[in-house]
C-alpha cells in the first residue's frame, strides 16, 4: 500500500508539473500570509468526514458544480436576496447540492486561525474537496491557491452549464469540451462518482427503462426507489462508496451504473471511453494520477485573481 501511494504521489506531481496553469494560482500562495490555513481546513473537513462519511461527496460535488459555471469562484455559495437570485436554487443544484454549513464553518475557523479575511472562499472550496478526496482514500494532488471571489452568481448559466445524470455521452462530453476540458477529463472526473450517494429521481428511469443495465442490479434499487415516490431515498453510486478507489469503474464494466450518464462512459464498443474505463478498472494508479491531474485542470477554469472579485468575509454573501 505504501509503495502504490507513493507512486501516485510521483505522477500526480509529474501531472501537475505539465498542467497549464493561471501564472497568478500557487500551491504556496497562503504559506507566508497564513501557514495555518491548510491545516485548518483539513482540520474541520475531517471532523465533517467522521461525522458523516457523505459530506466528503458533497464537498467535492460543490467543486465541481462551482467550477462548471463560470468559473471556479466561488458563486455557488452565494444565498438568493430580495434583488438577486443566485445559483443553488437552479435545477441540478436545488435540494442536491450540500455542504454550505461546513463551508461556512471552515471560513470561520480560517479567519480565526488567520487573523483576518486572507483566504478566499473559492479556495476554500477547492481545499475541501481534495482533502474529502484524500481522507477517503484518494490521492493527494497539489491545489493551485490564490482565487478571488466572485461578487455575482448565474442562475440561468447553473441550469445551461451542469451536466444532467439523465445526459448522453455527446451531451456530456459537449459540456466538458465547453469549459477545455476533453474525453480523459470527463472519464477521470466522473470517477469522483466513486464516493457519494444518489437520489431516487435521478436514476428512477434508468432502474426501470434503460437496457444497458445488470437486470439483478436493476431489480435491487427498485426496492428503494420505485415507480412513484421515494423521492428522498438514496443509493450509493458505486459498490464502495465510503472509499475513493476504481470501483466505480469495474461497476460500470458490470452494466451497474447508477446513473444513466454514468453508465454511458462504457457501452462495450471497444470506443475511446470505454478503453479509458478499462484502463481505470484495472489501474488505480493510474486513475488517481488522471483523476488529480483533472481536478487540478478543472480548478483553473476562468479563475479571478489579483484585483479581480473580492475576499468574502461571508462565503454566503458579497461583502
Amino acid at each position: 500500500m505504501a509503495a502504490i501511494k507513493s507512486f501516485v504521489v510521483y505522477f500526480v506531481l509529474a501531472a501537475a508539473a505539465i498542467i497549464p496553469i493561471n501564472a497568478q494560482l500557487t500551491p504556496n500562495f497562503y504559506e507566508k500570509m497564513c501557514p495555518q490555513a491548510l491545516p485548518t481546513i483539513r482540520t474541520v473537513v475531517r471532523n465533517a468526514i467522521t461525522n458523516e462519511t457523505r459530506m466528503g461527496a458533497s464537498l467535492l460535488r460543490l467543486h465541481f458544480h462551482d467550477c462548471f459555471v463560470n468559473g471556479c469562484d466561488g458563486s455557488l455559495l452565494l444565498d438568493d436576496t430580495a434583488n438577486f437570485v443566485g445559483e443553488k436554487t437552479a435545477i441540478p443544484n436545488n435540494n442536491s447540492v450540500r455542504g454550505f454549513d461546513v463551508i461556512d464553518e471552515i471560513k470561520q475557523a480560517v479567519n480565526t486561525a488567520c487573523k483576518g479575511n486572507v483566504v478566499s472562499c473559492a479556495d476554500i472550496v477547492a481545499v475541501a474537496a481534495r482533502d474529502s478526496v484524500n481522507l477517503l482514500g484518494g490521492p493527494c494532488y497539489p491545489v493551485q491557491l490564490g482565487r478571488r471571489d466572485a461578487r455575482t452568481a448565474s442562475f440561468n448559466d447553473a441550469n445551461a452549464n451542469l451536466p444532467s445524470p439523465f445526459s448522453n455521452f455527446s451531451v456530456l462530453l459537449s459540456s466538458f469540451q465547453s469549459q477545455g476540458l476533453n474525453l480523459q477529463d470527463l472519464v477521470a472526473l466522473s470517477g469522483g462518482h466513486s464516493i457519494g450517494l444518489a437520489r431516487c429521481p435521478s436514476f428512477r428511469n434508468r432502474i426501470y427503462n434503460d437496457s444497458d443495465i445488470d437486470p439483478v442490479f436493476a431489480a435491487s434499487k427498485q426496492k428503494n426507489c420505485p415507480v412513484t415516490g421515494g423521492t428522498f431515498n438514496t443509493e450509493p453510486l458505486d459498490a464502495t462508496t465510503t472509499l475513493f478507489d476504481n470501483q466505480y469503474f469495474k461497476d460500470l464494466i458490470a452494466s451497474r451504473g447508477l446513473l444513466h450518464s454514468d453508465q454511458q462512459l462504457f457501452k462495450n464498443d471497444s470506443s475511446d471511453s470505454d478503453r479509458l474505463v478499462r484502463k481505470y478498472s484495472t489501474n488505480p494508479i493510474s486513475f488517481a494520477s488522471d483523476f488529480s491531474a483533472s481536478m487540478i485542470k478543472m480548478g483553473n477554469l476562468n479563475v479571478l485573481t489579483g484585483n479581480e472579485g473580492e475576499i468574502r468575509m461571508n462565503c454566503r454573501r458579497v461583502n
